[in-house]
């Protein structure tokens, strides 16, 4: 019997409160995830596989405003053989960032550091990535071969099309397909908002996260089909990857029901375009053959 084809799982968290508070999981409607997640957790839920796959390889997110997260988070990578990509954060508006960028770089896993995130959608500013200060953190960044997760929610699509404007060397990657309001609302902005980014060549996006956007308790894959439709014509396949938010995605019915729902979306596709969603993409992105050796 062959053995199954590889999956990337683009898009995943880990933290151990004893080790790093996370504030955010103290808000309403996390008590189901308000203890610690580590990779073996992953793997126990990441147990059932995806249109014949198993899971390989993982992108494993910051979730805090913290260097010291980041400096955590690559020295896993550097010990843990599932995970291959670090996506980091560091304070782009620092005048340091070079420096600081560098430092990560060279700490243990430093390697495995391929992108950067901030959580714009919690910024008041409708103009936060074209500040100054930040576009200079994001040059610093591009340097340096990085690419840069946006996070975003619906509404603040317009200055993540002008950040694809003013950057079209710098690799993007849309998080959580810019969390559409999925039974909320219509629809159309986000629908709007997807196809103007997708215009730009360099960006990608991510099929995550979308289930809780959802209602966490009744969501169908009738509620998510209309979102993949929308991203598969404005992206196609080949600019799609697929990505669990565990274990945050435990909130609306975790990794294994995410994954059957992925795996109907994809019923019409070919065997290419499953490859390019669930592998190729991410693969590129994040260049995860990079330090395939290494471990």
């Amino acid at each position: 019997m062959s053995d199954p084809l590889p999956l990337i799982d683009a898009h995943h968290h880990v933290w151990d409160l004893d080790q790093r508070p996370q504030p955010w999981l103290d808000e309403p409607g996390h008590e189901a995830i308000r203890r610690s997640h580590g990779i073996e957790d992953l793997r126990r839920a990441a147990d059932r596989p995806l249109a014949g796959r198993r899971l390989t390889g993982t992108v494993v997110v910051q979730c805090v405003a913290s260097t010291e997260e980041t400096t955590e988070l690559l020295a896993l990578a550097g010990q843990e053989p599932l995970v291959a990509a670090v996506v980091g954060w560091a304070d782009l508006t620092s005048p340091a960032i070079g420096d600081v960028l560098d430092a990560l770089r060279s700490a243990p896993g430093g390697g495995y550091l391929r992108a950067l995130r901030h959580l714009v959608q919690g910024e008041t500013d409708p103009e936060w990535l074209q500040q100054p200060s930040v576009e200079r953190g994001l040059r610093a960044a591009q340097h340096r071969g990085l690419g840069y997760d946006v996070l975003i929610r619906s509404h603040q699509f317009p200055q993540a099309i002008r950040l694809a404007q003013r950057f079209p060397d710098l690799p993007l990657v849309l998080d959580h397909a810019g969390k559409p309001p999925i039974g909320h609302q219509s629809l159309s902005d986000w629908s709007h908002g997807v196809r103007a980014l997708a215009a730009h060549p360099q960006v990608r996006c991510k099929v995550s996260g979308l289930i809780t956007e959802a209602d966490h308790r009744t969501w169908t894959l009738d509620d998510i089909r209309p979102v993949w439709d929308t991203l598969l014509a404005a992206f196609g396949p080949e600019r799609l990857m697929f990505g669990s938010d565990w274990p945050v995605c435990v909130l609306a019915g975790g990794w294994a029901r995410w994954a059957e729902a992925v795996e109907h979306l994809l019923g019409d596709c070919s065997a290419h375009e499953k490859q390019a969603v669930l592998h190729d993409t991410a693969t590129a992105f994040y260049r995860l053959t990079d330090h395939q050796n290494e471990k």
